[in-house]
């Protein structure tokens, strides 16, 4: 995107320019417009369940950036022939199912011939302009804060290999399904001041995701490794299924992190896995930390502090 020329637009208030999880623009007057697409590959078997998990994966953008979905556009690529039709059915019903559930009005889509299965959402929502949640608005000393359990990608990895435990699975299935929805309203109903940025943990893993918070905010990034919350038997599929997104945030993101010595390695590789429909890290002020940590417990939501901001240093991310 770097050879695209800035914009000139006064109504643009977050773009591509700060990686941030959905675009934001000011009408004339009330909420602004807050914009997102993402879609994918399948990741589990069910095709039901697979349309559930592309339809939370893609609101969650909207609910990181503090806005509310309203509409969503279906995007689908099947096979053209040898190719059962009520599989199609069951991904599109799968993720219109979730659709109601978080309150948002399937329009329309477009689908495509392809041979390889793909499917996903763009969706509009609304958001209060004066509370837009980006990724630039962390400061030193705030609290992190995640809302899910990560090992998504090990999981995905290991089930299309047949080596998934089918309690991995159930944990990896519940999570990805698991709209983001409880977690938006509570820092919503916040007042303002109280979190300072947040964004979704998706395909770039907890690192690349951070990693941009950090670059856009101006600051390092300092997490507990130890803390972060992992899903139920995952670290004992880390060795044998790392998946390539794995890899590629490895070599993208490591030369802005500085890992502490004694980190278990597959540990280590966890927090690089790409994510689908992962949860928030949210930046919290330190001093309504706690406030913001008892809202989402209100919600349901079972956040776990994994760090705080600091001063900008030599790296955007320091493990412990």
């Amino acid at each position: 995107m770097s050879s695209i020329p800035v914009q000139q637009d006064d109504r643009i208030l977050i773009d591509f320019r700060t990686s941030d999880d959905a675009g934001v623009y000011k009408w004339a007057a009330g909420p602004a417009l807050v914009q997102t697409v993402d879609f994918f590959t399948p990741i589990v078997d069910d095709p039901y369940v697979y349309g559930q998990i592309a339809a939370a994966n893609a609101l969650s953008d909207i609910y990181a950036m503090g806005g509310r979905p309203l509409t969503a556009l279906a995007i689908a690529g099947f096979p053209q022939s040898d190719f059962d039709p009520a599989i199609i059915a069951a991904v599109f019903t799968g993720g219109f199912d979730t659709l109601r559930e978080a309150g948002v009005a399937l329009l329309g889509g477009h689908t495509v011939r392809d041979n390889e299965v793909k499917f996903g959402y763009a969706v509009t929502g609304e958001v209060d302009p004066a509370r837009v949640l980006s990724n630039a608005g962390a400061q030193p000393g705030d609290a992190l804060f995640l809302t899910k359990a990560i090992g998504t990608g090990i999981v995905g990895t290991a089930i299309k290999a047949g080596r998934a435990p089918d309690a991995v699975v159930r944990a990896a299935v519940r999570s990805m399904t698991q709209l983001n929805r409880g977690a938006a309203e509570a820092l919503r109903a916040l007042p303002a001041g109280h979190v300072h940025a947040c964004t979704d943990i998706s395909g770039f893993g907890l690192i690349g995701h951070a990693s941009e918070v950090a670059a856009a905010s101006g600051v390092t990034l300092h997490i507990d490794v130890r803390a972060v919350p992992l899903l139920t038997g995952v670290l004992d599929l880390a060795t044998g299924n790392r998946p390539g997104g794995l890899g590629s945030n490895l070599e993208h993101f490591e030369a802005g992190v500085q890992a502490a010595a004694g980190i278990d390695e597959d540990l280590l590789w966890l927090m690089y896995d790409p994510q689908t429909s992962g949860g928030l890290l949210i930046a919290a002020a330190a001093e309504h930390a706690a406030a913001v940590e008892r809202a989402l417990a209100r919600a349901g939501v079972a956040a776990v502090q994994v760090g705080t901001a600091g001063p900008r240093g030599p790296r955007l991310i320091e493990l412990a």
